[in-house]
């Protein structure tokens, strides 16, 4: 769910299990005014710049939805996929999210991902309530340049949600004084997709 590797899941994409996941991913009447953005096609098995290699090649990706949003200084990204079976989350979750190689791994790929335009302050798990059967939120800090010379505080929310057949993540990432509501908005905006997750 999180490390994605070469060892990849299997692509057996059905109709009925794309829209399921196309209907457990933010829309734009959930986000309010001034964003842009939408669906795009779902990037599946795309390698991460890190060194954990978790088993996936058991697990069948039968349906993918993704959208983006973005307004200046602010982004959100929502990620829904549906697996064969339940079985096939629960596997997923404990090789890609409970392993202790996860951390390290995230604070990798978001230091390559930052490059030479920022610094990865702290990545670390947060509390978060549990809104589905498995849930866990990581929160980053990092120092991005400016334009000017200068650094802006930066920080990213990800929030990963699997419930059955289903497993749905949300990241939001924002600088300057757009964090203001930041951690507000990932609370309300992941209580929605529980919500679809359960529908």
């Amino acid at each position: 769910m999180l490390a994605q590797t070469a060892d990849k899941e299997k692509i057996a994409r059905t109709a009925a299990a794309n829209a399921q996941a196309r209907a457990e991913v933010l829309r734009r009447a959930d986000l309010g005014t001034g964003w842009s953005g939408g669906f795009r096609k779902p990037v599946l098995n795309a390698p991460q710049p890190c060194s954990y290699r978790p088993k996936q090649s058991d697990l069948v990706i039968v349906g993918a939805a993704e959208t983006t949003w973005a307004k200046p200084a602010y982004e959100i990204e929502s990620e829904a996929q549906v697996l064969r079976t339940a079985a096939m989350v629960g596997r997923d979750w404990r090789r890609t999210v409970l392993a202790p190689q996860v951390l390290p791994c995230l604070r990798q790929a978001f230091q390559k991902l930052l490059g030479s335009h920022g610094k990865v302050l702290s990545i670390g798990r947060v509390a978060f309530p549990r809104l589905t059967s498995h849930t866990r939120a990581w929160r980053l800090l990092a120092e991005v340049k400016d334009g000017t010379g200068g650094t802006v505080p930066f920080e990213s929310d990800f929030v990963a949600l699997a419930a059955g057949r289903n497993e749905v993540s949300l990241t939001l990432s924002a600088s300057g004084a757009s964090r203001a509501s930041l951690r507000a908005d990932t609370l309300r905006l992941a209580r929605v997709l529980a919500h679809r997750m359960h529908a």
